[in-house]
């Protein structure tokens, strides 16, 4: 099975982040318009966690919060769990079923260097799966 660091060179190390003074309402219209679940929280170049559309519900929406008035940094998760560029895409999945994330932060040498999301790693095996299964019937047909 491959590694992070193959899905991070098909994706791309693209970050789409925002910062912690920003109020939800801010981060949500930009995950909105990049059509995404997560934003990594990132104040002057440093990674402070990671805001999701579930932080929102369960920390704004739940506790009667507005969305105008309260900041990313009331209610990012912090300390996210992360992975390496060398971390399985197996593991991946797992550290995602255990810990009901949909999210991992991508950190080498101390540094923030992509995000994979669930959506990147079904990508990833439906595309092993289908090099194996044309591989097979190449085998199989003698072409």
């Amino acid at each position: 099975m491959g590694t992070v660091r193959h899905i991070l060179q098909k994706k791309g190390h693209e970050v789409l982040s925002i910062e912690p003074s920003a109020t939800v309402y801010s981060a949500l219209e930009y995950m909105v318009e990049k059509n995404v679940g997560a934003l990594l929280v990132i104040d002057k170049a440093r990674f402070m966690g990671i805001f999701t559309e579930r932080d929102y519900a369960r920390k704004v929406i739940l506790r009667g919060k507005a969305s105008k008035e309260t900041l990313v940094s009331e209610i990012m998760s912090e300390h996210p769990v992360a992975v390496t560029p060398d971390d399985t895409v197996e593991n991946c999945m797992k550290l995602m079923t255990a810990k009901y994330i949909r999210h991992l932060p991508v950190m080498e040498g101390g540094n923030l260097i992509g995000l994979v999301s669930i959506g990147d790693i079904v990508k990833y095996i439906i595309e092993e799966q289908k090099f194996i299964i044309d591989n097979l019937e190449h085998y199989i047909t003698g072409t």
